[in-house]
């Protein structure tokens, strides 16, 4: 398996990208509440409003339009609102102009604004970045699992086409994942949030020549569908809460017309549930 495309090497005609968190494992709900939300109320001292600042951050990030937003764009959001509702918040600006640089959202892309600036927010939004990473380290082993039949679509995937992770998580993170149970099998390249956004890997994999309509974007979130939408490429979408019917019905149907040229009006269909399924 390549960590990048710097060495890559293209085996099929038909590429299909998989997000992790959410979409292929069942880790995005259990990290929002046990890890993302919490530290941020632990950071920023938010405690005396923990009940609904949390509520608003699961909301932001799991159910809604915004589901699966990089987790700094997500703190931006969350820490405006906290502004404006419950208490202030210091040097609020540094970190909004930051994640609307066009900077990658990254640890590290952080830790270069934070040498060239010394901004005191941006100091604590790696602080808080970080222990979440920690925190995700030590959830429970039963709350980070492969959805049921994500292992089967993606060896199904892997019979005609290569097998992309472009996912916006940590990378330790999704190869701990991956590797415990088995999915990196029917990986050919990991994409991670080391690697930059999503469309900007879906990009660098498009170079491969691979032909906009033989490419797939598997995901669960808003970002999933406007990454593979940027690059021209399908979406398919795994529905928040519906996510084992999702897996099973990529399996049956989706693929199969992905391979027969006839997925475009399906992606219709498939994208409205996503929408309204989300309360668009």
């Amino acid at each position: 398996m390549y960590n990048n495309w710097l060495d890559y090497q293209k085996k099929h005609d038909f590429l299909i990208c998989v997000d992790s968190d959410g979409c292929a494992m069942d880790t995005m709900d259990c990290k929002h509440i046990h890890c993302f939300g919490p530290c941020m109320v632990e950071e920023w001292d938010l405690q005396s409003w923990e009940q609904p600042i949390l509520e608003r951050w699961n909301e932001i990030n799991l159910y809604s339009l915004t589901r699966g937003i990089n987790r700094f764009k997500g703190l931006a959001i969350a820490l405006t609102e906290i502004d404006k509702q419950y208490t202030h918040i210091d040097c609020l600006t540094d970190l909004q102009t930051w994640v609307n640089s066009g900077a990658t959202p990254s640890n590290d892309a952080l830790q270069k604004a934070i040498d060239e600036t010394g901004s005191p927010i941006l100091k604590k939004a790696l602080a808080w970045s970080k222990a979440v990473n920690a925190a995700i380290t030590k959830l429970p082993e039963e709350l980070k699992r492969p959805f049921s039949g994500a292992k089967d679509g993606l060896t199904a995937a892997a019979q005609f086409a290569d097998v992309a992770i472009v996912s916006s998580a940590n990378r330790d993170a999704v190869l701990e994942e991956w590797t415990k149970y088995a999915l990196l099998d029917h990986v050919d390249i990991m994409l991670a949030q080391d690697c930059g956004s999503k469309a900007h890997c879906i990009a660098e994999m498009l170079k491969f020549s691979y032909a906009p309509d033989h490419v797939l974007m598997v995901g669960d979130a808003p970002g999933d569908r406007d990454a593979a939408k940027q690059n021209g490429v399908f979406f398919y979408p795994i529905l928040v809460r519906h996510e084992a019917e999702s897996w099973a019905e990529l399996r049956q149907t989706a693929l199969a017309k992905l391979q027969g040229g006839t997925y475009s009006a399906y992606e219709v269909q498939r994208i409205a549930a996503f929408t309204a399924n989300l309360g668009g």
